[in-house]
């Protein structure tokens, strides 16, 4: 299964998210629920990279692959945060999608800091 976890801070604005694991919802290659995935948050980090014009913290495990990790950087200006804030809400929004038609595939959970 593939847990994601959104983690909000105080004001309610996407800091981070991690997706771990598999879906295994088909073959290794065939597997659209994992393929998905893939695709909604690789294309989240170069959305980030190209549209608010700065490198997230990323953080994933290329060798066995079911662990992603991105975090946005401090000293952002306004716009580049809302940039990223609305292509991380739009990730959100996708896997949401994504689990209400696999619940037994993928997980998403929104946590606020402490």
């Amino acid at each position: 299964m593939i847990k994601g976890t959104f983690k909000r801070n105080d004001s309610g604005q996407i800091v981070s998210f991690t997706l771990t694991g598999h879906a295994e919802a088909g073959p290794y290659g065939s597997d659209i629920v994992c393929a998905g995935v893939s695709a909604l948050a690789i294309s989240t980090i170069n959305g980030i990279d190209a549209l608010a014009g700065f490198e997230p913290i990323v953080e994933m495990n290329e060798t066995e692959g079911g662990y992603l990790y991105a975090e946005v950087v401090s000293g952002m200006t306004q716009e580049q945060n809302n940039i990223a804030q609305i292509l991380m809400e739009n990730l959100l929004l996708g896997l949401q999608s994504i689990e209400a038609e696999n619940t037994e595939y993928i997980q998403v959970d929104t946590n606020t800091q402490k």
